[in-house]
């Protein structure tokens, strides 16, 4: 593999580079780079600032918005976004229900929903798991029953991340519970959130924070309109879209980011401690073993359909989350404890973020599949196992 970046891929990693410190607004990225919440309108006006550069969807089919890149062009794209803590297009609409509605959708969908879906004019929240259907998911219950021209939703999901935002959102329902295979009776349906019955609920996290939800369905009636792909066909539509979600958590740009921060928060002298800086060395050296493994994904996904590795980056992946946050509480010490405190505190403030990121990224080996399932896939169409 050649480690080293044409005259043309350079170039391009120039301009990449130079737009995102140049366009988004510097207290945006100030926010990321301080590991703090990001609010609705900061990720709302972000993603606004790439769709009119046409820099939100470049894995999308161009006449959508998307870009005739290089893989290699994409991952270019998706590092430098991340090194310059500009925060990344929302998942559920970018790389989630958008490439689903463009590779499955009607037309009427596509004209509908995609260019919206792009500038974040619509909000988009993913309803898969369900409190008894995690990693299991084809286990899931929340039914649809077609009624004339409309589908009758009942059932619950939940772990809806970000929810209280959403304004519509992408279902798996379960539309024959007859069928001889559960996987064969799931349909992926479109939900308008402001339809009569739906109802959204809060779950406090560890942190402290409110980024996931519930949500209820009592007798909501959907427009059969809002099917995407035929009626029980959702179980492949939902295995493309987690294909694509799995791509997109193998966060190197990010990792990569805060492993640079880490060593200008603590110093030179620290650094010298042979154990951190062996530490610093591990976690480094399986970054870059993860980023060529990105790279080859990414070129070996075909029309669409992501290699099956892209489990080993969901896996590894959020294992390099997780490390990392773990590395930043140790060096915090005990100012890691001071998460309440308030800015005019003693305690810096990438000290005082360290344990809310460090209990928040314990999602990371769960959502997108949970990593004893990507265990199993790695195991089954991987090594043959």
């Amino acid at each position: 593999m050649r480690l080293e970046l044409s005259a043309e891929d350079a170039a391009f990693r120039e301009e990449m580079r130079t737009f995102f410190t140049t366009q988004v607004p510097q207290s945006i990225r100030d926010t990321v780079a301080a590991r703090e919440e990001l609010s609705k309108e900061q990720i709302v006006e972000s993603q606004r600032i790439l769709n009119a550069a046409g820099l939100a969807v470049p894995g999308w089919p161009v006449e959508w918005g998307g870009q005739d890149w290089t893989p290699l062009q994409r991952h270019i794209w998706h590092e430098e976004m991340q090194s310059a803590c500009v925060p990344l297009p929302l998942a559920f609409n970018a790389s989630m229900v958008g490439p689903v509605i463009a590779a499955y959708g009607t037309q009427e969908q596509k004209e509908t929903f995609l260019p919206q879906t792009a500038n974040l004019d619509i909000w988009w929240s993913q309803g898969f798991s369900e409190p008894d259907a995690g990693s299991d998911l084809a286990g899931l219950r929340c039914a649809a029953v077609r009624d004339g021209d409309e589908y009758v939703v009942n059932g619950q999901k939940t772990w809806t991340t970000l929810g209280q935002y959403g304004d519509w959102i992408f279902n798996l329902v379960r539309t024959n519970p007859e069928a001889e295979k559960k996987q064969a009776g799931i349909s992926f349906l479109l939900i308008d959130m402001t339809t009569p019955g739906v109802e959204v609920r809060p779950i406090e996290l560890i942190d402290g924070g409110h980024e996931v939800n519930e949500v209820w369905f009592t007798d909501v009636r959907v427009p059969a309109a809002n099917l995407v792909g035929a009626e029980n066909q959702g179980w492949d539509i939902a295995k493309f879209l987690l294909g694509n979600e799995r791509v997109g958590v193998a966060p190197v740009g990010a990792v990569k980011r805060v492993l640079a921060h880490a060593k200008e928060w603590v110093g030179e002298e620290t650094l010298r401690d042979p154990l951190v800086a062996a530490r610093f060395a591990a976690i480094e050296n399986e970054l870059l073993a993860l980023e060529l493994t990105a790279l080859r994904v990414v070129a070996h996904s075909a029309d669409g359909k992501p290699h099956p590795a892209s489990s080993v980056l969901k896996l590894k992946g959020s294992e390099l989350q997780q490390e990392v946050s773990d590395l930043v509480v140790e060096l915090a010490g005990p100012g890691s404890l001071a998460s309440g405190a308030g800015d005019d505190s003693g305690v810096p403030g990438w000290a005082r973020v360290a344990t809310p990121a460090y209990l928040n990224l314990r999602k990371a080996s769960i959502y997108g599949g949970s990593n004893e399932i990507q265990r199993q896939i790695i195991a089954r169409t991987i090594l043959g196992l």
